[in-house]
């Protein structure tokens, strides 16, 4: 499996980890006497770009719209040609958004301003899980999409959060309010300007049980610690 993160970087430095980086594993792994059977990458749902708040899914075309989310998908490209010349299959896995322990990011939303758009997750046990299961199961996939059941708005996400935790709901601005309000390089507008809902239906019709279908499950070891008094 090659997991790796380029510290939140620029392009280049995104393209030598996750291009040149990746190439590198893939022929070490590869040039073995005995190659592993599968090769996983663990890509981006930032590869899809903006679709206006609909549904994507592991056919939907690529289109990203930021040099980092380009660099993703050219190692998708990478992985998925190089590999198999290796002897290995090949398998992309698009991680949504990762949250657990040391990663809530209950504190952002409960406190606000919160800009509206869609939130797409997973637990970072579903994470590791999904890996597990493409590397476990003989799978006839090159994709697949790591999200859990249930997409939402960040405004319904904060809303339910100040529910839970006892608190007010945050104030709440749309992307234009956002945008006027501060000076925002071009790839943080293009980020807050792309809108999409990513879809599990091909991992629950292969057989994966998430540990945490949604959010609620999810975020509750957080909340119970927040109305302690003891969330850090």
């Amino acid at each position: 499996m090659f997991a790796a993160s380029s510290g939140g970087r620029g392009a280049a430095a995104a393209r030598e980890v996750y291009v040149d980086g990746l190439r590198t594993a893939v022929e070490h792994f590869g040039g073995r006497d005995d190659p592993p059977e599968k090769f996983v990458y663990t890509s981006s749902t930032g590869v899809y770009g903006d679709h206006g708040g609909d549904w994507v899914d592991e056919t939907t075309p690529l289109d990203p719209t930021t040099e980092k989310t380009q660099v993703l998908a050219e190692a998708e490209r990478v992985c998925k040609e190089l590999a198999p010349e290796r002897g290995m299959d090949a398998i992309v896995v698009r991680f949504a958004g990762l949250y657990g322990p040391h990663r809530y990011r209950l504190t952002r939303y409960v406190d606000g301003p919160v800009t509206e758009g869609y939130l797409n997750m997973i637990h970072r046990d579903d994470a590791a899980g999904v890996v597990r299961f493409a590397l476990e199961n003989d799978l006839d996939e090159d994709v697949l999409l790591a999200v859990d059941d249930e997409p939402v708005s960040k405004w319904a996400f904060a809303d339910w959060l100040a529910d839970e935790c006892g608190v007010e709901a945050p104030e709440k601005r749309t992307v234009e309010e956002r945008l006027q309000s501060e000076a925002l390089s071009t790839t943080v507008e293009r980020r807050l300007r792309t809108s999409k809902r990513c879809s599990n239906d091909r991992l629950h019709e292969l057989g994966y049980e998430f540990a945490y279908p949604t959010f609620r499950e999810g975020y509750g070891d957080a909340v119970d610690a927040y109305r302690r008094g003891e969330y850090k």
